[in-house]
């Protein structure tokens, strides 16, 4: 039977109504609300209605406002170095700063070259001794030192820390043209280090920031007579006060065997300790050490000024010292002596 054709307009607007009343009947306002729509044609016509929402300039306008997921947007949290002016010079040397390399390698001791180092008393013995001759020494020599250490394990806040180091201190006849410039003597001292920082406040401004415990051989490498050597463990704090570092240390000397020991008495004179200081002011530094042993009345007293750099990094250097042991060879021997030259470092 054929429909009039008004007939089937009216049919095909009476279900399309039907359709969309049974829609608007669904608040779909979410994926969930259309999934529970049973009618296979009206669930998907209410997905095709939910997209063409959120396709509308007003929606994509709601949706700016929700916070974005976006790990890249995250604000990130970035480390930074403290003002260089307030660190503390211990953190500074032994690489305390978490940010710090860490394999650190940087200067130990005093690094210097002392173009003059004029001595009240040489110490002609031990070579008269040696070459049995007469051995005048020039009064005025030159002396220098080289120091580094270098860090081989540390914890990931480097408050822990095992060093490797090595100083090197000569004494080098350079004006002595008359017996070829000789060096007159060479210590060498390597040695290992377990560094750790206690950030301890002692009251009236001090910190104790360091704490060091180690090994260290020290000799000449010479032989017979004039062969000096000995093996220590020592224990080291350091404390600060703003420009002022203060240091103590004490050391246990390791027993040689009677028949090689070179030096049985060097205890005696070089003693179980040191007290040690550096103070910062305006570019230079001031530096003092004090040691001996008290139950014989020996030991010696060095003091250094560092000058602000003058060439580059080099800062002109006055040093002074008095007492037993200036070097290995003079570890019995008593003198004065007062040196110029240049430095790169003041012990830090």
């Amino acid at each position: 039977m054929k429909l009039p054709q008004n007939t089937l307009c009216l049919s095909a607007l009476f279900f399309s109504t039907v359709a969309c009343s049974s829609l608007a009947q669904v608040e779909a306002t979410t994926v969930g609300d259309c999934r529970k729509i049973t009618g296979r044609v009206e669930r998907l016509a209410c997905y095709d209605l939910l997209a063409e929402r959120f396709d509308k300039p007003e929606a994509s306008a709601a949706a700016s406002l929700v916070p974005s997921l976006n790990v890249a947007e995250a604000p990130k949290v970035e480390l930074k170095r403290a003002d260089p002016s307030a660190v503390s010079a211990i953190d500074a040397a032994w690489g305390f700063d978490p940010l710090s390399d860490p394999y650190k390698i940087s200067f130990f001791r005093e690094n210097y070259f002392l173009l003059g180092r004029y001595s009240n008393n040489p110490n002609n013995a031990p070579y008269r001794a040696s070459f049995n001759e007469q051995y005048d020494l020039d009064q005025v020599e030159a002396k220098f030192q080289l120091s580094f250490k270098n860090r081989i394990w540390t914890t990931d806040d480097r408050r822990w820390g095992l060093w490797a180091a090595y100083t090197q201190q000569s004494h080098w006849q350079l004006y002595n043209s008359e017996v070829s410039r000789p060096f007159r003597d060479s210590n060498y001292m390597p040695e290992l280090i377990v560094s750790y920082r206690p950030n301890l406040d002692l009251g009236a401004g001090f910190k104790w920031m360091l704490l060091n415990g180690g090994v260290i051989h020290e000799s000449n490498g010479r032989s017979d007579s004039v062969s000096r050597s000995w093996n220590r463990l020592y224990s080291e704090v350091g404390i600060e006060k703003g420009n002022l570092a203060l240091f103590g240390t004490v050391w246990y000397r390791v027993k040689e065997n009677a028949d090689t020991d070179d030096n049985p008495d060097i205890v005696d004179y070089l003693g179980h300790g040191k007290l040690s200081a550096v103070y910062r002011w305006q570019g230079n530094s001031f530096t003092g050490e004090l040691r001996g042993n008290l139950s014989t009345g020996k030991g010696a007293i060095k003091a250094g000024w560092f000058t602000p750099p003058v060439i580059g990094p080099l800062r002109a250097y006055v040093q002074i010292f008095s007492g037993y042991g200036e070097s290995m060879i003079d570890y019995n021997w008593k003198q004065t002596t007062i040196g110029v030259g240049f430095a790169i470092n003041d012990g830090f």
